[in-house]
């Protein structure tokens, strides 16, 4: 297997794999401190106190079929009080590499089945697993997740709760005015 640790495409997370170097074993995927910050950066969060991926790899042809398993410990903003809290993530893995499909006109129709949907393009030989990850942790976390003292925060600003807030409610506020 190639050097999990290898760079590529400037990706806060890049670990290139090569194709002809895959094999039977799982690949293990941690990104060092540095690494985490930057990730912690790129998706606003406070902080990404530990991150780990564990992945099979099963070459098919020139597809790759990645299955396994990320686990993160994350520290975000709370939606509501803006407090930091811890939130873990456990998160199944599954997706493919593949090579670009053939090159379609502008008014045809391209149907995508249910497996094409994580089917990650690549070119050559290698492809990078890291930033799939990355992707993949992305998509695991919450942007709208409310810390402990939510409610507290709430009631401290007078805040309603889920059923008096959102469009619909204001639209319900102007409606009661006429």
């Amino acid at each position: 297997m190639s050097d999990p640790k290898a760079k590529g495409n400037g990706s806060e997370f890049s670990r290139v794999i090569d194709l002809r170097q895959i094999n039977d074993q799982p690949v293990v995927l941690e990104p060092d401190e540095a690494e985490r910050r930057r990730l912690s950066a790129r998706f606003d969060l406070t902080a990404i106190p530990a991150m780990r991926a564990e992945v099979r790899l099963i070459v098919e042809g020139s597809k790759v079929t990645a299955t396994g398993r990320l686990t993160a410990d994350i520290v975000q903003i709370c939606a509501i009080s803006g407090e930091d809290f811890p939130v873990r993530i456990d998160e199944p893995l599954s997706f493919r590499f593949a090579h670009p499909a053939g090159a379609h006109r502008p008014d045809e129709e391209v149907e995508i089945g249910a497996d094409d949907c994580d089917e990650i393009e690549y070119e050559g030989t290698a492809f990078d697993l890291g930033e799939a990850i990355a992707q993949s942790l992305a998509l695991a976390i919450d942007p709208f997740a409310e810390g402990p003292n939510a409610d507290a925060a709430r009631q401290k600003h007078g805040l309603a709760g889920e059923a008096g807030s959102g469009a619909f409610a204001a639209l319900a506020a102007l409606k009661k005015k006429d």
